[in-house]
Order: structure tokens, then C-alpha cells, then sequence
């Protein structure tokens, strides 16, 4: 079944959205949940929050891209589960280690927050991410949309472990030039 029909099925509030979601984009969402959680059950469970989630939210709203919408709700009600499960401690894992090489990128201080207007961060980043090849741009959503392990990806696009963790240095390091370039402070 193709995307405009499943959001056809949502807006006439058919059950049977759920099932066409769930039968095509159980893996992707699946993977994404996986990249984030601790656990393969808390996987599971983001991943039917993420249909919960679709069928409240069709309607009103009609995606233009089903796969990107459906990865962006799995996306953040995994990093909310992940939020949640590390409350009171600071965990291991995956999460961690990414958001942490983010930070060399873009300090968490608040009065960064309060400086920097949302939207002009956004499309500087779609700008220096529109201007990298196909295959460097990828890597870097992979790590950082999403959270996908060095290991995976050097696994994926055939290049060794080292060179994708030089490559996403690189990348990190080219991003901040051109965020302070642009009059962000970092």
C-alpha cells in the first residue's frame, strides 16, 4: 500500500491505518526505537506509542513524507522513553556518547538558547548539510538523526571504524566553523 492511501486510511479514521503502517515501516521505526532505547522492550513499546502517536495526529495534520514523519515521532518519543529511563542516573550507551559529541558542536547553556533564534540554527544546518557529498551527509544523519553506532555505520558504507569516527570529527568541526562564521556563539 502506498504512503497517500495509509494517510487516506488516517484520515478516515480506519483502523486498518495502523496495520499498513505497522506491516511498512515497522523496521525502520524499529530501528531508529533500537539506535535510542536500552532495551528491546522499550523498542517495542516506543515503536507503538509512535502508531498511538500517528493516529492522533492524522488528522489534522497531512504529511507530505510518511516515512519522515513517522521517523521524526519514533525519534522523539524513543529519546523521551530514553529521558525518562535515566532520570536519576547517567547511562552507558549509545545516547550518551552522541549528544556528547554534540556538544562540541553547540554548548547546552541556556543563554545560547535564549541568543540563538530556532529556525536560523535550522537552516544553517540544512544549508552546511546540503553542501556536503551524498555520502558524508549520510554518515552524519546516521550518527546524529539517527543514533545509529560508529560500528553500524562503518559496517554499512564499507569504511572502517576509524574513518567514519575521523570523518564525523571533521564534519562536527566543520559545522561549528560555519555556525560561528554565520554569528553564533558557541
Amino acid at each position: 500500500m502506498d504512503d497517500s492511501e495509509i494517510i487516506r486510511l488516517y484520515w478516515n479514521r480506519d483502523e486498518e491505518a495502523i496495520f499498513a503502517t505497522a506491516e511498512k515501516y515497522a523496521g525502520y521505526c524499529t530501528s531508529i526505537a533500537k539506535n535510542i532505547c536500552e532495551s528491546s522492550a522499550d523498542a517495542e513499546e516506543c515503536v507503538n506509542d509512535t502508531y498511538l502517536a500517528a493516529w492522533n495526529s492524522i488528522p489534522p495534520q497531512k504529511p507530505s513524507v510518511l516515512s519522515a514523519f513517522l521517523g521524526r515521532l519514533a525519534r522523539n518519543i524513543s529519546l523521551n522513553k530514553y529521558k525518562y529511563n535515566t532520570a536519576a542516573k547517567r547511562g552507558g550507551g549509545a545516547v550518551p556518547a552522541v549528544l556528547d559529541e554534540l556538544l562540541e558542536i553547540v554548548s547546552d547553556q541556556e543563554d545560547v538558547e535564549q541568543e540563538v533564534d530556532r529556525r536560523e540554527l535550522i537552516d544553517t544546518i540544512n544549508h552546511f548539510l546540503s553542501g556536503l557529498p551524498a555520502g558524508k551527509r549520510q554518515i552524519f544523519v546516521r550518527r546524529y538523526w539517527y543514533f545509529e553506532s560508529i560500528s553500524a555505520i562503518s559496517t554499512r558504507f564499507g569504511k572502517s571504524e576509524n574513518h567514519v569516527s575521523v570523518l564525523l570529527h571533521r564534519l562536527r568541526k566543520s559545522l561549528r566553523e560555519e555556525l560561528l562564521e554565520r554569528g553564533f556563539s558557541l
